[in-house]
């Protein structure tokens, strides 16, 4: 089972590496979607969803919703975005049962990224 979870957070980044327009500072409203691969547990349930929004608020939302990502991640990709979150979410999701199974970050609407640790 693949459990899902939708978060949103406003942030403004520069890519520092890339050379066109988003070289400059903008901002997104960011859409942030994390899913946790397992099977249910003695609740008959895969993971809290409270629980796991509890984690990802103090752990990602909190520290980048109305943020400079720069500060936080240098070079503020999708990619390197998504592997901060990656880094910071899969011990903390780790269970018996369950544990994270891919992060995505959209940029826009029609742009986002789907990372699997590897």
């Amino acid at each position: 089972m693949i459990l899902i979870k939708e978060f949103e957070f406003d942030a403004a980044h520069n890519l520092t590496r890339y050379h066109g327009k988003c070289e400059k500072l903008h901002g997104h409203t960011y859409k942030l979607v994390v899913k946790l691969k397992g099977t249910r547990d003695h609740e008959d349930m895969v993971f809290d969803f409270v629980q796991l929004k509890n984690i990802v608020k103090a752990e990602i939302i909190d520290k980048f919703d109305h943020a400079y990502l720069n500060d936080i991640i240098e070079n503020p990709t999708a990619e390197n975005i998504a592997v901060y979150v990656w880094d910071k979410l899969a011990p903390l999701v780790k269970r018996d049962n369950a544990e994270l199974y891919e992060v995505e970050v959209w940029e826009t609407k029609t742009s986002g990224l789907v990372y699997r640790g590897e």
